[in-house]
């Protein structure tokens, strides 16, 4: 357990320290304390004893016997105003023979004494006391006060222990609910009994297995379709490449070769369509961050690089309208991806000799593209269908794979931007319209 990074172990080690220290704080100020109540109780009793004996009777000349070694507590010496010991309490005490008025403290015998001297016309009173003794109270008391917190201190410290665990127990049940998953497995972690400081960790854990899900889900039916969608190609090249192989005449052989030719042409375009719609859920799942662009701009681009396929299918194409000044939030490359999508689209399911106009206009709720076509268009409840993945509408006659509005749909969603298929009342066929919101400049 490593006390840098264990939560459990900082807050142990750190609580039991803390425990520790406020209990050798609490001894230092329980014997400082104690200690100076002694000291104000005993210079209190020396100097009460010493006036005491100032105003009494004249005490004996004799010196005291031998030193009892248990009454050691105060020591009394009385001089005359001639400096004659008259009297001397029993002590190994050797206090200096002059003494300093009022209190004073002297080292003698390898000790500190505590003196208190008062002088009178027929005498001189001492009271001394030896420090060690106070010393010794001081402890005693400041034992007293601090042995139950010492008996204390380790059931404290065993309660300390069992909350912190005790609180980190649901951190500890959601790691082996997560070390337990596997891979696939992207269900919520229980957020019972967490404590407030790690529950939105464990939320947006969960909001991020939702998104994670999410993505997987619909990686797994992009691969899916993908798959089925390739199979048919693939096997129509198969039978292209055999009908190559069995042809006997040149004209025949013309045709086989013919045939492959578009169909490897439609499922390199398939392909193409495949790649370009994984890149781009890629880039939104990244969440790459969009730019201020003219719109317009990206728009002639377009128009030029789709000139091409317009004469060749005899299409007017042009931009109806643009206004200036039209700027979107967005990403350069996936906006040509889309707006070609939408020319191609239309060129595709417009008739040789028709038009296909491009109209860019603003407002004060953002900027509005619209491709109308001179095609057949698309029925109202087919309109939300098309934005499926691989889905056509029924008899068709255009060759496609169905990933185009699905390509563009998921562009536009990631440029926060409204989709709206609707009847061209100027060409009769088809009007997608690309709402964009107002673009926010920084500054």
């Amino acid at each position: 357990m490593k006390l840098t990074h264990s939560l459990r172990g900082r807050l142990l080690w750190f609580l039991l320290a803390a425990i520790i220290m406020a209990a050798l704080a609490q001894a230092s100020i329980a014997y400082r304390s104690a200690l100076y109540d002694a000291d104000e109780i005993f210079d209190y009793h020396m100097q009460q004893m010493a006036l005491s004996l100032r105003s009494g009777a004249p005490l004996s000349n004799q010196l005291a016997t031998p030193a009892d070694p248990a009454n050691n507590d105060l020591v009394v010496q009385v001089w005359t105003p001639d400096g004659v010991q008259v009297y001397r309490s029993i002590s190994r005490a050797e206090l200096p023979q002059r003494a300093v008025l009022g209190f004073s403290n002297v080292k003698a015998n390898g000790t500190t004494y505590r003196i208190f001297s008062v002088q009178t016309s027929s005498q001189t009173v001492q009271v001394a006391q030896d420090m060690a003794v106070r010393k010794r109270m001081a402890g005693n008391m400041a034992l007293r006060t601090v042995g139950p917190i010492a008996l204390m201190a380790p059931i404290l410290m065993l309660v300390v222990w069992w909350v912190v665990s005790g609180s980190l127990a649901p951190v500890e049940r959601v790691r082996k609910q997560v070390a337990a998953r596997q891979a696939d497995d992207l269900s919520p972690v229980s957020e019972a009994g967490l404590p407030d400081e790690v529950q939105p960790l464990v939320q947006e854990l969960n909001l991020l297995f939702g998104r994670v899900k999410t993505a997987f889900d619909a990686q797994q039916h992009f691969v899916a379709d993908a798959a089925h969608e390739l199979r048919t190609p693939l096997a129509a090249l198969k039978l292209q490449v055999l009908s190559l192989e069995r042809a006997d005449c040149e004209q025949a052989r013309g045709v086989a070769i013919g045939r492959l030719g578009a169909g490897i042409e439609r499922a390199t375009r398939l392909v193409e369509q495949l790649l370009v719609l994984a890149r781009q859920e890629a880039s939104a799942a990244n969440g790459d961050l969009l730019q201020p662009l003219e719109l317009g701009e990206l728009l002639k681009r377009t128009l030029g690089d789709m000139s091409g396929a317009a004469q060749a299918r005899k299409i007017d194409l042009g931009l109806h309208h643009a206004d200036p000044d039209a700027r979107v939030a967005g990403q350069a490359d996936a906006l040509i991806i889309m707006l070609r999508n939408l020319v191609d689209n239309a060129l595709k399911y417009t008739p040789a000799g028709g038009t296909v106009d491009l109209d860019l206009r603003t407002s004060p709720l953002g900027v509005t593209l619209s491709v109308e076509d001179s095609g057949p268009g698309i029925s109202p409840e087919e309109r939300e269908r098309v934005f499926n993945r691989f889905y056509r509408v029924p008899g068709s006659s255009a060759g496609g794979s169905g990933l185009g509005l699905a390509i563009i749909k998921s562009i536009a969603e990631r440029h926060g931007a409204r989709l709206v298929l609707d009847q061209s009342a100027r060409l009769g066929g088809l009007c997608v319209r690309v709402e964009f919101p107002v673009a926010v400049s920084k500054t």
